[in-house]
């Protein structure tokens, strides 16, 4: 890549090559002239064999990644350059194999997909110069790798997004929903394969290490930068089958039960923080009659759209939308419910998510959408006891309780916000006293009685319940309390406590995606803006992490990391010392791109001293750590047993004057 740049500058100021030079051409100041010349160019550049034929295909791949509003090249003819170009590579094995002319097939789909990003003008034309048959050539895979996949997938994308270019592309309905979706499927287990685990430099394709990092960074970055390229291809192909999906075609293939249970964990990785990935094309599906019929015979592919929907993930949205949209629908309202209503009970007080106002109420209003006081049998249809029983409780939540609360005068109303005051601090001592089954029950009877118009107060009694329940091993009921107060709190998903509480139920049940958004988040509202805060009026010198959110975030990037299932099918003792450098790095470049995306610094880790390995304790030995740190210290029941029992710091060393080797500054 190095020596392609070289050669690049050499030719630009200096050039005794032929007629046709493209650099020659651009630097002729008559306008007339140069257009002519580049024209003649590009009509040249596919019938000659000439080995500067690669630098050209760079350069303008540079002008088309800069400029792709300029209707100058493709008035000239560029798109049949491409295509012809593409074609040549595919077609002539001896011709792709000299020089360097490998870079060539993927310098020009990317350039085709540039040009066609934004204007559909010159997606027409490109169409008209006969790029989809040597793109669909790039998208098979047979002669050439993933890396022309992805930009070929791109271009076909955005020539799929425009009506007037749409029907062309049908022309390979099937074919190229198939390789889409098995593109989608099958991609992050060829690049780990044939790339990212092989940990051989020497067996890396030197083009694609080449074009990965343009000649910058070592074997690390081209990992790194083999991970965002994957989820883009991943990503690029689910866009391209929602461009079908949307106008409701090849539904049939689409919603095949394999394909549905892979979409749902298809979420790109931190790599990827622009596409909906997986959970945007189940949103599409869900419009359509069919495709909800698909999507609610499996059970999977619902509790998957359930935990998004509780989660901090930024697509929560998309997830509430297709539980609605299957809850609105008769045929298949009886059969998600039983799952669905249990997720969506707990988002009923959101009020805003995002752009979106009142999103409780339109919750409410389709779990609600077929009860009515007076006519209880519509509840048959429900299979579940259970769920029919809350469908009652969230009636007489929302109707009867309302109203009386609105009749309630303001006396009323002071003395019940006392009351609950008192019922608060009982179920905190019990908490400190090690009774964790009793401060439950204490903190249950003070939401029972707390107003509804208390959203604060409501909130600290539901995150104080999750923090009771996951002492009590129980992460179901403390993630459903964690979100409750969460929806409480202003804005949505910022209370930091029940970050941290809900992340921690979330690990123990196994849902790292989850935990590790929510950690994220926790990161955002407890450390960065506290310390925002603390700094308004001078320059922020660094913010602290606690090492326990630190090392949970580290946890759950390794498990969510985008080839983690890829590694799993992969012995590697033979490699074990490199792989853990290599972790070491992954963790540190994608910890960076994951604080970049949320507006957080990068992380820089402190060595930490733990003078005891403190594994996980039961509630009895919880309790006895309570009493004498309550006794001893006057431990504050926020926190201590709780992070006991769930893998945080020790007493000790939490409150030590908070010395540096407690924390993770970044």
């Amino acid at each position: 890549m190095d020596s392609l740049k070289k050669k690049e500058q050499t030719l630009k100021s200096s050039c005794t090559t032929s007629q046709f030079c493209f650099f020659c051409t651009m630097k002729e100041p008559d306008s007339p002239q140069r257009r002519a010349g580049l024209a003649n160019c590009f009509k040249q550049m596919p019938l000659t064999d000439d080995q500067e034929n690669v630098l050209v295909s760079s350069g303008l791949f540079h002008i088309a990644m800069a400029q792709p509003d300029d209707p100058e090249f493709p008035s000239l003819g560029i798109f049949e350059c491409m295509a012809s170009l593409i074609q040549k590579g595919v077609n002539d094995e001896m011709w792709l194999r000299r020089d360097q002319n490998i870079y060539i097939p993927y310098y020009a789909a990317h350039i085709i997909g540039s040009y066609t990003m934004n204007k559909v003008e010159f997606a027409e034309k490109a169409v008209e110069s006969g790029v989809i048959p040597p793109l669909m050539e790039l998208l098979r895979g047979n002669k050439m790798s993933w890396v022309e996949q992805r930009v070929a997938v791109r271009a076909l994308g955005h020539l799929a997004s425009y009506e007037r270019t749409f029907e062309a592309l049908s022309t390979y309905e099937e074919e190229v929903v198939r390789l889409a979706m098995d593109l989608a499927s099958t991609c992050v287990d060829v690049v780990y394969d044939n790339f990212v685990g092989v940990k051989d430099t020497r067996r890396r394709a030197k083009y694609q290490c080449d074009l990965l990092t343009r000649g910058v960074g070592g074997f690390e970055m081209e990992n790194c930068k083999a991970e965002e390229w994957t989820s883009q291809l991943q990503c690029w192909s689910l866009y391209l089958l929602n461009c079908f999906a949307y106008k409701e075609r090849s539904l049939n293939l689409i919603c095949e039960e394999g394909f549905l249970r892979n979409l749902c964990g298809m979420w790109g990785g931190l790599a990827n923080h622009v596409s909906p990935a997986g959970v945007g094309l189940i949103r599409i599906l869900c419009y359509s009659k069919y495709g909800r019929k698909k999507v609610a015979e499996l059970n999977e592919v619902v509790e998957s759209l359930c935990n998004l929907s509780r989660s901090s993930d930024d697509w929560q949205y998309m997830g509430i939308d297709c539980l609605l949209l299957l809850l609105k629908d008769t045929d298949t309202r009886y059969k998600v419910i039983d799952i669905a209503f249990f997720f969506l009970v707990d988002l009923v007080e959101i009020k805003d998510l995002g752009d979106r106002s009142n999103f409780g109420e339109a919750i409410i209003k389709v779990l609600l959408l077929d009860y009515h006081k007076q006519n209880k049998v519509k509840l048959i249809n429900i299979s579940s006891s259970k769920a029919r029983k809350a469908v009652e409780d969230l009636w007489d939540w929302n109707v009867e309780r309302r109203r009386k609360e609105r009749a309630m005068s303001d006396e009323k109303l002071e003395e019940r916000r006392v009351l609950v005051g008192l019922i608060k601090q009982q179920a905190s001592r019990l908490y400190c006293l090690g009774e964790i089954e009793e401060a439950t029950r204490k903190y249950s009877e003070a939401l029972a009685l707390c107003p509804l118009s208390l959203r604060k107060e409501r909130m600290v009694l539901y995150s104080n319940r999750a923090r009771c329940r996951l002492l009590l091993e129980d992460p179901s009921s403390a993630i459903r309390d964690s979100t409750r107060a969460l929806c409480l709190s202003t804005p949505a998903n910022s209370h930091r406590k029940s970050l941290w509480r809900r992340s921690q139920a979330y690990d123990m049940k196994g849902l790292a995606k989850e935990s590790l958004m929510d950690c994220i988040m926790f990161i955002k509202y407890g450390c960065i803006k506290s310390d925002q805060d603390q700094t308004a009026t001078k320059p922020r010198s660094g913010v602290k992490i606690p090492y326990y959110a630190a090392r949970m975030i580290s946890k759950q990037m390794d498990a969510t990391w985008l080839f983690a299932t890829a590694r799993s099918r992969i012995k590697e003792s033979d490699n074990q010392c490199g792989n853990d450098e290599g972790q070491y790095y992954r963790e540190e470049i994608m910890m960076r791109k994951m604080m970049d995306n949320r507006g957080l610094s990068t992380i820089r880790e402190e060595p930490l001293v733990v003078k005891e390995d403190i594994n996980r304790r039961k509630v009895e030995r919880a309790r006895r750590i309570s009493k004498r740190a309550t006794s001893q210290i006057g431990l504050p029941h926020d926190v201590g047993v709780a992070e006991i029992q769930c893998g945080g710091p020790t007493k000790r060393d939490r409150y030590s004057k908070f010395s540096s080797s407690d924390f993770i500054s970044f």
